[in-house]
């Protein structure tokens, strides 16, 4: 697969270019997580010898304006009030999303991560160089929540708040995100 596929997403001639796939991560415990938002992961959309820039870019183009290039914390921590885009330019990574019992999955450069307001992440092991760009919704900025006694209920109330995006950060437009999202 090469050139662009449908969605108007660079496909980099791998054959998961392209690919949407999406996790619905339920409540556990102390983290509230989003029973009504999946998770949803774009494999390979960074076309070849792009970077940073290209998510930077793009993502703003779609309304999501970058915020940050980093890696990702390695502790668990969720955002109540901002839905979140990271675009991974550079390395591979294992995440656990969910909290301390929730799936780990595998992301590499090219793939975009959209998380939904209450999902908790967390990075597991990097190797490459591992980095992202981070990106919200246009009128978002986040919190930052860890799990902890006290921070619920008030955290669902937020999390339930939350408007959908008006565009999907890697598509543009309603995407395969607003879909998922509806």
């Amino acid at each position: 697969k090469s050139g662009s596929s449908s969605t108007g997403v660079p496909a980099a001639g791998n054959p998961a270019a392209g690919e949407v796939i999406s996790v619905l991560v339920k409540s556990a415990g102390a983290f509230v997580n989003n029973d009504k938002l999946p998770l949803v992961v774009y494999r390979n959309v960074l076309p070849e010898g792009e970077g940073a820039p290209w998510f930077e870019e793009h993502f703003t183009a779609n309304r999501w304006p970058s915020m940050w290039r980093a890696g990702l914390y390695n502790y668990q921590h969720y955002h109540s009030v901002a839905h979140e885009a990271l675009g991974v330019y550079s390395g591979e990574a294992k995440v656990q999303f969910g909290g301390p019992a929730g799936p780990v999955h595998s992301v590499t450069r090219g793939d975009v991560v959209v998380i939904p307001a209450g999902v908790a992440h967390k990075l597991v092991s990097s190797a490459g160089g591992f980095t992202v760009v981070g990106a919200y919704p246009r009128g978002q900025s986040p919190d930052m929540q860890y799990g902890r006694e006290g921070e619920r209920p008030g955290v669902d109330a937020a999390i339930a708040k939350v408007p959908l995006p008006t565009a999907d950060p890697v598509e543009g437009g309603p995407g395969s995100l607003l879909k998922l999202w509806k």
